[in-house]
């Protein structure tokens, strides 16, 4: 397996690149188009073929990279199935494994953050990674206020989903804020301050309902232009707007 752990440094994003080794096939999950051509370099560099961008959820924060990327590389999009988007190629659907070469991906549909959203567990014979998207954060989760998110069933999600995973399972998240790069179940389990050590579903609420978070600075034109895979909408800032026209990109 070949694995790349990518950083978007406006949004604070994580973008993952995993590799087939044998096939040569490769994914990146969530993608962000101001760094799709820098990824797509990378993807080359490494003598790789993007097949698929895989997105986690709807993002509010973000452009995502994936029809650019599908414009300069013929790659297909993978969205979760209940969005129903029409110009996403492949629908998951949850426990539906995707293939990418020899490696799997299990995809788990984890709501609360928004009401569709997925994670996806990697298991090898050493280890299994969790990309867990916005679900569950390093020391925090994402938040509930916006996109039908829902904090009781963002709990149970990561209560069922993730906690009942063996402790070792690595945590990649799908933003950090202060520089860190991979968790633990058992990490979270006992460090989180909003979920560990127990905490029930009634202090996770009043916690969640208690943030007091600011409204997202890209919500009004990441979420319809993320319905679009990536289109830049009418309302999307001139400086972003640049990025959504595709340029010639020589291909690997």
């Amino acid at each position: 397996m070949i694995f790349k752990q990518l950083f978007e440094p406006e949004s604070c994003t994580y973008t993952y690149l995993i590799g087939c080794e044998e096939t040569g096939e490769c994914a990146l999950i969530d993608p962000v188009l101001e760094t799709a051509e820098r990824d797509l370099t990378l993807i080359q560099q490494l003598g790789l073929k993007l097949h698929y961008t895989i997105e986690t959820h709807i993002h509010a924060d973000h452009l995502t990279g994936a029809r650019k990327l599908r414009q300069l590389a013929g790659s297909q999009i993978a969205v979760a199935a209940m969005d129903n988007l029409p110009c996403a190629d492949i629908g998951i659907e949850d426990g539906k494994v995707i293939h990418v070469g020899h490696l799997s991906l299990l995809p788990l549909y984890t709501p609360g953050h928004t009401d569709t959203h997925h994670a996806y567990l990697f298991t090898s014979n050493a280890h299994q990674l969790l990309f867990t998207g916005d679900a569950l954060l390093i020391e925090a989760c994402g938040r509930t206020d916006f996109q039908s998110g829902d904090a009781s069933q963002l709990y149970q999600s990561i209560h069922n989903r993730f906690f009942s995973l063996p402790d070792e399972t690595l945590v990649y998240p799908g933003h950090d804020y202060e520089g860190r790069c991979v968790s633990t179940i058992l990490q979270e389990k006992q460090r989180n301050p909003r979920l560990g050590n127990n905490k029930s579903l009634a202090e996770f609420v009043a916690i969640m309902n208690g943030l007091k978070l600011s409204y997202p600075r890209k919500i009004d034109f990441a979420v319809p232009g993320n319905r679009l895979c990536g289109e830049c909408p009418p309302n999307v800032p001139e400086e972003l707007r640049t990025r959504c026209d595709v340029q010639d990109h020589q291909q690997g």
